[in-house]
């Protein structure tokens, strides 16, 4: 669906068309600092993947550590989630990017610096809590400063940064261990590359404007509309400036934007479809692929250096279906209809890869069958499902409620995401590729079931204008 021209709000409100500009490359220099974030969030999560076997004879790992040091960031991620969405609504959205800057650093040196397990599992949940926090901060911040035409788009930007950060891990991880393999310690060069990027992060958002829809929902009319100025034409940054105070106006009326909205119906549903969404993101098994990817090969009949070389695929892969989604489909297909198509693809692979598994003998021909199947599931993952699961969480909550409200859903997304990575090893060496694969198509029909009851589309309206029609009880 794709949103052209100008638009009639429900407040009479008509934008103006999008005209190229100086503010269009303003605003698109913010998306590539913001996705700074992104490139943080995926490269910590995927430099586990070639750091995890020089890190278990360093520091003498056993099975169950290697899940803990793997998981820990995860349940950091958690924690950081639904923190940053207090920080969010309190301190807005730039400044709780540059506290993030911090804490990836300082999680970075912990780890490259760690001794043992005591300085490590620590240093990963500090880790943790700057990767959660970024993956709730940065969409939001990109879809509050984007006009409705690019929201899809220019949201969608941030999950190219994760899968860019998480191919640059397996790549970076292939260079360091062809270099310096046999050096000890190998795995902290793998680590330390990681502070690279949160510098920039830190310097870069420091010359950041705030998003113009937090600043009005403190009341700071005049730095709002000086924000918009700098990434639209004036006419247009005033009518914008219009339906948000409107809005904001309706909302100190009716004593919304606290914790007590949970109790209000149509905001206690958005809540349960954000958290329903971010956990069916989830259970399609991605981040088992991107964090076990060389292992899975590995089981799947590789030997253990073509596996490490084979998992460069799953990177190549994720990048280039999430290119495609950013720049053909994401805002020329419905959201909803986007993300469920996503869902029957991928649940359709996960049954095709238990097949095989189940069927196929052990050897080269089972091997490469898999490794077709995982690299078609990672590009329908990243083309229908990684991008517009992202921007259609930063789309359903109302604006007081919207850092809260992804807090609450990106925290579901973690804890599933925790406890899918610790049982991911314990699963395949009970049961096989074949139990953990057949597991992701049972849960992939339920998810597939509960998004066509429930998901609304969130497209082509303004943000404003979504939050009218939820609030009217009008969402599938």
């Amino acid at each position: 669906m794709t949103h052209t021209a100008s638009q009639d709000t429900p407040r009479g409100v008509e934008l103006p068309p999008l005209q190229p500009g100086p503010h269009q490359r303003r605003l698109d220099l913010i998306a590539v600092v913001a996705t700074f974030g992104g490139l943080l969030f995926g490269y910590d999560t995927g430099v586990i993947n070639g750091a995890l076997e020089p890190m278990k004879a360093d520091l003498g790992l056993t099975t169950v550590t290697e899940g803990l040091v793997t998981a820990t960031l995860l349940i950091g991620a958690a924690v950081g989630a639904l923190a940053s969405g207090i920080l969010n609504d309190r301190l807005g959205r730039k400044q709780t990017l540059t506290i993030i800057a911090v804490v990836f650093f300082v999680g970075t040196l912990g780890c490259v610096f760690a001794p043992g397990l005591g300085v490590m599992l620590p240093s990963r949940f500090v880790l943790g809590l700057a990767v959660g926090a970024a993956s709730a901060t940065v969409p939001v911040y990109l879809a509050e400063l984007a006009p409705t035409e690019r929201r899809g788009t220019l949201s969608g930007r941030n999950e190219l940064a994760i899968v860019l950060g998480q191919m640059l891990a397996f790549v970076i991880n292939a260079i360091i261990a062809s270099l310096w393999g046999q050096h000890e310690g190998v795995w902290r060069y793998m680590l330390a590359v990681c502070a690279i990027p949160a510098v920039f992060l830190f310097l870069g958002m420091l010359r950041m404007p705030e998003s113009p829809r937090w600043l009005i929902s403190k009341g700071r009319q005049e730095d709002a509309l000086g924000v918009l100025m700098q990434v639209r034409t004036e006419d247009r940054a005033r009518a914008e400036m219009a339906e948000v105070e409107h809005l904001a106006d309706e909302e100190a009326e009716s004593q919304t934007g606290g914790l007590s909205d949970l109790g209000v119906d149509w905001v206690r549903r958005l809540i349960v479809i954000g958290c329903g969404l971010a956990a069916a993101q989830q259970v399609t098994g991605i981040n088992s692929i991107m964090y076990y990817g060389t292992q899975l090969l590995t089981e799947a009949g590789f030997t253990a250096r073509a596996a490490i070389i084979a998992n460069v695929a799953n990177g190549v892969l994720a990048v280039v279906g999430t290119a495609i989604c950013l720049f053909v489909v994401i805002d020329r297909v419905a959201r909803r209809k986007l993300i469920i198509f996503g869902f029957v693809a991928t649940t359709t692979i996960h049954g095709l890869i238990t097949v095989v598994a189940t069927v196929m003998p052990a050897g080269t021909t089972r091997a490469y069958v898999i490794l077709v199947l995982c690299v078609t599931f990672v590009f329908f993952m990243q083309c229908c499902l990684n991008a517009p699961v992202w921007v259609a969480l930063s789309e359903l909550f109302p604006l007081r409620l919207r850092g809260i409200g992804m807090g609450l859903s990106i925290l579901c997304m973690w804890l599933v995401n925790a406890a899918l990575t610790f049982a991911f090893p314990v699963v395949v060496g009970v049961a096989g590729l074949q139990g953990m694969f057949g597991i992701f198509f049972v849960v992939g029909l339920v998810a597939i079931v509960f998004l066509w009851k429930m998901l609304p589309n969130t497209s082509g309206r303004s943000l404003e204008e979504l939050e009218e029609s939820f609030s009217q009880g009008q969402f599938v």
